[in-house]
């Protein structure tokens, strides 16, 4: 069942619940709206267990949670996060416990893998009918209908050509709504020009490029980049941020266990897997998150509102993370 059709139709929900496909930002969207329809408020922190993938080196505990009796609720609900990580062994072992749990009690399985994934087999397609299944994977439609309710949210408004662009690009929804978040701080009509000028989702390569060459330890060559960029669009910094964290995101995910890189990236995965392997995981979050800082900083105009000032940030981040990715 597709994201939007699990929110309309509102299906019945059993003892297996499924979420799959691969924008993360429908996924916590559905896991809300499930807990939401679940269990309410007051009985939740009484009948919610919780388990990450480091959690799942002993079943026993989540056997035991699936198993236990609801408190003062009509039912007990039990979450499993990031099971696309987990390895082949853990992921047989789950899937024969998603046969055992009892009426009454639900499962909720964030298996965030193509439904037609082949390697690894996607849960929900190996539970078949016995699940809910939830698809997050995004058609242009459904894209168009994120954008149009980020917007609402966000109380802001933008021109239909900004949402039919947004619609049709390739960006992870997550980057979307976060890039809607950024321009509707500015308290105006989202244009077409907006978009290009701010925002990673239809933005200049050479922003990706310039993210590239960095994380590679090409720094001269990252600058120089950034430098050309800074001299055809004074506001480049944020589109430059954007794509360092965008970058180091993707090496994040190559660099942990089990971590996946989005289905539109996996031509870039021979050289991402490798050198999110040197750089570790734990650094490639700092890169991002040392990038997201830079974005913060530039937005809320704690760096200042000279352009070259914001192209001094940007020579500093870069230069730093560089030096420490490179440890």
């Amino acid at each position: 069942m597709k994201f939007y059709d699990f929110l309309d139709k509102q299906p019945a929900i059993g003892k297996l619940v499924i979420v799959e496909g691969t924008e993360r930002a429908l996924a916590e969207r559905a896991m809300d709206v499930l807990l939401d329809r679940l269990l309410p408020d007051e009985v939740r922190d009484l009948n919610l267990s919780r388990f990450s993938p480091e959690d799942l080196g002993d079943l026993g505990r989540l056997r035991e949670a699936v198993q236990a009796m609801p408190f003062l609720a009509d039912r007990r609900v039990v979450v499993v996060s990031e099971a696309q990580t987990l390895r082949a062994d853990p992921r047989r072992a789950l899937l024969a416990l998603l046969q055992e749990v009892p009426e009454g009690n639900t499962l909720v399985v964030s298996d965030l893998l193509s439904p037609r994934s082949a390697r690894p087999q996607s849960l929900g397609s190996l539970a078949g009918r016995a699940a809910l299944r939830i698809d997050t994977t995004a058609d242009e439609q459904t894209r168009a209908r994120f954008v149009t309710e980020t917007l609402e949210r966000l109380q802001a408004t933008a021109e239909p050509r900004a949402v039919a662009e947004l619609a049709r690009s390739d960006a992870d929804l997550t980057t979307v709504r976060n890039d809607l978040e950024k321009l509707a701080l500015a308290g105006k009509k989202i244009t077409l020009a907006d978009l290009e000028h701010e925002t990673l989702t239809i933005g200049d390569p050479k922003a990706y490029k310039f993210a590239s060459a960095l994380v590679e330890g090409n720094v001269a060559t990252a600058l120089q980049i950034a430098h050309e960029l800074f001299a055809e669009n004074r506001g480049a910094a944020v589109a430059l941020f954007s794509a360092l964290a965008t970058e180091s995101g993707y090496l994040w995910e190559a660099a942990r266990p089990g971590g996946q890189i989005p289905e539109r990236m996996r031509w870039r995965e021979r050289t991402l897997r490798p050198l999110g392997r040197r750089i570790g995981a734990r650094r490639a979050r700092i890169a991002f998150e040392g990038a997201l800082a830079g974005i913060e900083a530039v937005v809320t105009g704690r760096a200042g509102n000279d352009p070259e000032d914001h192209k001094t940030l940007v020579d500093r981040i870069s230069v730093g993370l560089a030096e420490y990715l490179r440890r």
